[in-house]
């Protein structure tokens, strides 16, 4: 099931870039990714909310808790230089070379997290690695 959900996944990032691309033209991109989190805030909490698990806080523990928040750091990042990216960049150029997470993930799980890395995981990180170096030159 893991697999449909990155899949879907992979088509709403698209169309983020997509859309974004549109609406961030002569908007400052830090003030678009705030509507943008805003938007996410309001859809998320609402999920939360419908689902009856907002109770559920209480018991997130204090390391959960650390890094739960060092990843809505790490994905604000994220979000700022992207926009930023796209407002001045090729929407086409810019989320194949945002893809670069993909490898530096696969990097980062192997060192930090110990998961195991196999020969198909390593070529496919070096494909899109090639590919988004590809698209950096002119």
């Amino acid at each position: 099931m893991w697999k449909y959900y990155a899949l879907l996944s992979a088509v709403f990032a698209s169309l983020t870039a997509i859309f974004a691309k549109i609406g961030i033209k002569g908007v400052n991109s830090d003030l678009a990714t705030a509507i943008r989190t805003t938007i996410i805030l309001l859809l998320t909490w609402g999920i939360v909310f419908f689902s009856g698990v907002e109770d559920r806080i209480k018991d997130i523990g204090l390391q959960s808790w650390v890094f739960i928040i060092l990843s809505g750091v790490a994905t604000g990042c994220s979000w700022l230089f992207y926009f930023k990216a796209l407002q001045i960049g090729c929407a086409s150029r810019v989320a194949p070379i945002d893809k670069l997470s993909v490898p530096i993930t696969i990097c980062l799980s192997f060192l930090i997290l110990r998961e195991p890395v196999n020969f198909k995981t390593i070529i496919g990180g070096l494909l899109i690695t090639g590919g988004s170096i590809m698209l950096l030159l002119k």
